[in-house]
């Protein structure tokens, strides 16, 4: 199913839907176009274009394949960052163990492209949506389902909802990571109320506990480190309590075994594991390091890791609080979006404009990046002396200085901070290689 659906994206036929493409290209398919190594600066593509580095990109799928494998993690990237399903593909070529998301809607995508392990890392209380994932689970044996639980009311509400459903639903207690958090229960107390309401059911099986450390207040080492050996404490108190059920699913529609392994480490499978799962991408550092801590339990830990902003990385937020900065010989990370737009105008010596703007752009966390201008074929040279100061919905404002060499009709390379509100302005993104030859396109679904 995964290979005929990703098939039909490449059999989509180009056009006005798709900003950037080149006009020329309408009626072809995807694959059509893809064949053809168009160049991004020379071959038709139109401004404002957002590319992705080919060589990058898989430089970032390798470096957190190996990190996880370093670090004997489980990995489940989060696909709300670029809900691209060639990408969740692509990383679990690179060893993931599965995809994290956050919505029903998002789950439906990655079914209808065949990912067979999800972690929703949020609590459903949509009946609707909790019956077409029950719907799901019957249909397909293969298929592993996880979703966090935070309250009683939550466990009520998905509990009617279920009730006649084939296998449990399996559930993680989320831990919040303090007062003012987002999500999660509060306290210890409060999570063993909900895994105690989780044992008073037929239709849900808690096999774990997890959390979001990137929302512990005042954010820390020492911090999120506290908070992360809080939560192994959890599983710890839990197991101990014989809390977990791991043996409630194990009928003929539960009847997966290693042979659906995705890789070697993971023999067996969330049905048979204590799952402790956190991981933004900030802090995944203090996830390996305190995970790694986690003492021998009554079965097997699934340690999974749910860092979702590394795969396109950006030249902002994310590339100051990378984990990677603080342990460099881990490796590095690399910026692999770059926004193209055009100078449309050249009001003064200090002012420019480009045919960008938040449309286009990410802006929720910093503004874009001046970084490399072309003028006509020629080749790429840094942006000196420009700033980008301000975004309208399709312009980007330019302040310049008197070593700013720009024209109108010049195309300015921007970088972007926050990956996840990059990705969802594009529905088709080209990949391009270093000398801008266009060598895929990855489709987006928000």
């Amino acid at each position: 199913m995964a290979v005929e659906a990703l098939a039909r994206l490449a059999e989509e036929r180009v056009d006005h839907r798709f900003k950037g493409l080149p006009p020329d290209a309408d009626g072809l398919t995807v694959a059509e176009l893809a064949a053809q190594r168009r160049n991004l600066f020379t071959d038709g593509f139109g401004t404002p274009v957002l590319a992705l580095s080919a060589e990058r990109l898989e430089h970032n799928l390798a470096l957190m394949e190996s990190y996880t494998i370093r670090h004997g993690l489980l990995f489940a990237p989060h696909g709300k960052t670029s809900m691209a399903p060639q990408l969740f593909h692509r990383q679990i070529e690179h060893g993931a163990w599965g995809i994290t998301l956050a919505v029903p809607h998002q789950v439906r995508v990655a079914r209808a492209f065949g990912i067979q392990r999800i972690f929703l890392a949020n609590e459903v209380v949509d009946p609707a949506a909790l019956r077409w994932i029950a719907g799901e689970l019957a249909s397909d044996p293969r298929f592993r389902f996880v979703c966090y639980v935070d309250s009683v009311r939550g466990v009520e509400l998905m509990d009617a909802a279920l009730r006649g459903a084939g296998r449990p639903l399996d559930v993680v207690v989320e831990l919040a990571a303090g007062e003012g958090a987002r999500t999660g229960a509060r306290t210890e107390a409060e999570c063993a109320a909900v895994a105690d309401a989780v044992a008073a059911t037929r239709t849900l099986r808690l096999v774990g506990v997890a959390g979001y450390e990137g929302e512990v207040p005042q954010a820390d080492p020492e911090r999120v480190r506290a908070w992360l050996r809080r939560l192994v404490a959890l599983a710890v108190d839990f197991d101990k309590a014989g809390r977990f059920s791991p043996t409630k699913a194990t009928d003929a529609t539960d009847a997966t075994d290693a042979t659906d392994a995705t890789d070697a480490t993971d023999a067996t499978d969330a049905t048979d594991r204590i799952v402790v799962s956190a991981g933004g991408s900030a802090w995944f550092d203090a996830v390996a390091d305190v995970f790694a801590e986690i003492p021998e339990l009554s079965l097997p830990v699934l340690k999974l890791l749910r860092s979702g902003a590394y795969v396109s990385h950006d030249d902002g937020h994310y590339r100051k609080l990378t984990p990677f900065t603080r342990v460099p010989e881990e490796g590095a990370l690399e910026p692999a979006f770059r926004l193209w737009a055009q100078i449309v105008s050249r009001p003064s010596p200090t002012q420019a404009f480009a045919n960008a703007g938040k449309r286009d752009a990410a802006y929720d966390l910093d503004l874009p990046f001046a970084q490399v201008v072309r003028r006509g074929g020629g080749t790429e040279r840094a942006a000196t002396g420009i700033e980008v100061t301000g975004l309208s919905d399709q312009h980007a404002w330019l302040r310049t200085t008197p070593e700013a060499d720009l024209e109108v009709g010049d195309w300015l390379g921007m970088g972007l901070s926050h990956p996840c509100t990059s990705f969802d302005k594009w529905q088709l993104i080209p990949v391009a290689e270093a000398d801008g030859t266009v060598v895929d396109y990855i489709r987006t679904f928000f």
